[in-house]
């Protein structure tokens, strides 16, 4: 689950780091009387109006615009707030600006890089921080890898004052702006953790020319797992922000992605949804979504599973690739037949079933009178759903 940037900054001043602080607004009467309160509640004459939107690249794309005047700042605001914005992470389709975060302005010595995320390969929580603010991460990894400095923590443990003093020495801060990074770094992680984070992401955190130390942006992502004990921060969802097959699909207990070929996929389990995409694409074709039954698959799984695949218009076949295990085939294959027959499906439906009850299941899709196209393996599934796809 994602949050806006003004959530995630009233999240770490929760947890003492400092931010460029402000106010949000939503609709145009409140924007002259919202930036004079930025003004005034922050001395602050110049502002800065950003769009809110659960993407990156809004500086580029528009969205971002430094306003040294209250007549650049209203007229700003007004060309933003409901504008389609278009990054690189939108699509060319962009998202509707419906927030707008006006912030006091800030004078900058430097931008740096600063953020925490797990690292499965270990098992321990990765804090990365970087000199090269303000860019792409990816790029800088890519660049000069050398410039990102990263320090491991052990979850167990947590984060010690020697590692944030690590982390510090790797920005080459010193005297009070070292001290004081010290403490946001360890700030940060306690935030992370108590937050149930995935990512907590500044950037940049900057240095101003009174040497503060400022998170100037803010980006989280949280383990959906745990929201059931995050009321607040779930609380904080954006529906407008989601894509609202994947919010109906999250109803049904189902883990939905969409994507942008033609080839649809219902499988059980998220490994053996992403083997299927990757035969999907080396047969030729390109997966319509990711979507996970998960291990209790029953007939109305099957038929809601279907409902969601069906909601995107460029799904040319289905392919159901489910291995038994805890899930029963035969389940699985009643489910198919009574949503084919309900559904009217007027696309092509490929099956393949392996495991427990498997034989039955195989003698009932054969038994059902209706257009279901079996398959003996992963590939062979594979194949036959992607020449469906392009003979239609």
């Amino acid at each position: 689950m994602k949050i806006h940037e003004y959530q995630g900054k009233a999240l770490l001043k929760k947890y003492n780091v400092p931010i460029q602080d402000g106010y949000v607004v939503e609709n145009l009467s409140q924007l002259e009387s919202t930036i004079e309160s930025v003004r005034k509640d922050f001395s602050s004459d110049a502002v800065v109006v950003k769009a809110q939107i659960h993407a990156g690249g809004r500086g580029k794309g528009g969205g971002v615009k430094y306003s040294p005047t209250p007549e650049s700042a209203l007229e700003n605001a007004t060309n933003i707030l409901g504008m389609d914005l278009i990054t690189h992470q939108t699509g060319p389709g962009g998202q509707k600006v419906r927030k707008l975060y006006i912030t006091e302005a800030l004078d900058i010595a430097e931008e740096f890089y600063v953020a925490i995320t797990l690292d499965r390969s270990l098992g321990k929580d990765v804090f990365m921080v970087s000199t090269e603010g303000g860019m792409e991460i990816e790029t800088v990894a890519e660049e000069t890898p050398e410039k990102i400095v990263k320090e491991w923590i052990d979850p167990l443990l947590g984060m010690k004052s020697f590692q944030a003093r690590k982390l510090a020495f790797g920005l080459e801060l010193t005297g009070d702006t070292f001290k004081t990074a010290c403490k946001v770094f360890l700030n940060m992680y306690k935030c992370y953790t108590e937050t149930d984070a995935s990512i907590v992401e500044v950037n940049p955190l900057v240095l101003t020319d009174d040497c503060r130390i400022i998170a100037l942006d803010a980006k989280f992502n949280f383990d959906g797992n745990a929201m059931y004990r995050q009321k607040d921060i779930a609380d904080m969802r954006d529906d407008f922000e989601e894509d609202p097959t994947e919010l109906e699909a999250s109803q049904f207990n189902l883990n939905y992605i969409k994507l942008d070929g033609n080839v649809g996929c219902m499988v059980n389990g998220a490994g053996l949804a992403m083997a299927t995409m990757d035969i999907i694409k080396l047969a030729g074709g390109e997966p319509a979504n990711f979507l996970d039954v998960g291990g209790a698959a029953n007939i109305e799984t099957v038929k809601n599973g279907f409902k969601i695949i069906l909601k995107d218009e460029n799904v040319k076949a289905i392919i159901i690739n489910i291995f038994g295990g805890i899930v029963r085939c035969d389940r699985v294959a009643n489910g198919v037949v009574q949503a084919v027959k309900e559904l009217n499906l007027d696309v092509p439906v490929i099956v393949r079933l392996e495991g427990t009850n498997a034989i039955e299941a195989k003698q009932i899709l054969a038994d059902s009178g209706v257009a279901i196209i079996p398959a003996e393996s992963i590939q062979d599934a594979a194949t036959k759903a992607v020449n469906a796809a392009l003979s239609r």
